[in-house]
C-alpha cells in the first residue's frame, strides 16, 4: 500500500497478478487507485485518491508486465473514471497513470517480489480456475453452434443453386425482366443467396476452429495452474521432512 502526498492525496494498492495474455503466468504487477484491490472490491468514493486542491476521487488501475524477463515493461491501463463515472481530463489521466506506474515499478524492484507473485497466484488461482472452466465451456459451445451453421449451409447452398438454375432455364425459355432480377448479383436475388451460402459454410468452420483454439487455451492454462498448485503443495509437504533430516 502506498500513501500518496504532494500532487495527489490518498492511497494506491499494488499486488501481483497474471500476465495480461497468459492467465497462468503470474509475472505482472497491478496498481489500483484506492486502498483496495479494485478487481476484488469496490472502494467507496470517500477513500479514492484525488489531486491536490480537488474533491474528485478517481478509480482505475494499471498493469505492468513483460513478455520475457529481459523485455522492457509494457503497460495496460484499465479505464480511469471519477467516482461519479466521468472520464478525467487528458492531463489528469496522465497524472493518475504516472502515479500508478511509479508504484508498480517500485514493487517490481522489491527483493521480495517473487514472494509477492507467489502469494498472488495462490490467492487468485481458485477464481481463475472457475473462470477458465466457464471460458472453455463457452468457447466449445460457440464452436458447436458455428459448426451447426456450417452444416446447415450445405443443403441451403444446394437449394439456392437449384433454384438459380430453375429460374435460369425459365429465363432462357421465356426472357423477361423479373427472372433476370432474380439471377443478377443484387440484394435479395437468388445469385446473392448462392454467394452468401457458399461463403457462410467456410466462414463458420474457420470461426469454429478459432473458438476451439480459445477453449483449448483456457484448458491448457487451467491445467498449468493446477500443476502449479500441486507443485506448491508438494514443496510445503516436503519442507518439514527436509528440516528434520538437516537437523
Amino acid at each position: 500500500m502506498f500513501d500518496l502526498g504532494g500532487a495527489m492525496r490518498g492511497s494506491v494498492h499494488v499486488t501481483g497478478t497474471h500476465h495480461v495474455r497468459h492467465w497462468d503466468q503470474f509475472t505482472a504487477v497491478r496498481a489500483c487507485l484506492g486502498p483496495l484491490n479494485a478487481f476484488q472490491d469496490t472502494a467507496p468514493a470517500d477513500v479514492l485518491p484525488r489531486l491536490a486542491r480537488s474533491r474528485t476521487g478517481y478509480r482505475g488501475s494499471l498493469t505492468l508486465y513483460r513478455d520475457t524477463p529481459a523485455d522492457r515493461p509494457q503497460v495496460s491501463v484499465y479505464p480511469m473514471e471519477s467516482a461519479a463515472g466521468h472520464q478525467p481530463s487528458p492531463r489528469t489521466a496522465a497524472t493518475l497513470t504516472a502515479v500508478l506506474r511509479a508504484c508498480a515499478e517500485h514493487v517490481e524492484q522489491r527483493a521480495d517480489f517473487p514472494q509477492i507473485l507467489t502469494a498472488s497466484r495462490e490467492r487468485d488461482t481458485p477464481a481463475l480456475l472457475r473462470f477458465l472452466a466457464w471460458s472453455a465451456d463457452y468457447h466449445h459451445g460457440a464452436a458447436a453452434r458455428l459448426e451447426d451453421k456450417a452444416r446447415a449451409s450445405r443443403p441451403a447452398l444446394r437449394a439456392a443453386v437449384a433454384a438459380w438454375w430453375t429460374v435460369a432455364r425459365w429465363f432462357t425459355a421465356h426472357p423477361s425482366p423479373v427472372p433476370l432480377l432474380l439471377l443478377a448479383d443484387r440484394d435479395g436475388s437468388l445469385a446473392r443467396q448462392v454467394d452468401v451460402q457458399a461463403w457462410l459454410g467456410p466462414y463458420c468452420l474457420t470461426e469454429a476452429a478459432g473458438e476451439h483454439d480459445r477453449a483449448r487455451n483456457a484448458e491448457t492454462e487451467a491445467a498449468s495452474l493446477r500443476a502449479q498448485q500441486r507443485t506448491r503443495r508438494a514443496v510445503h509437504q516436503t519442507r518439514p521432512a527436509t528440516s528434520a533430516i538437516a537437523g
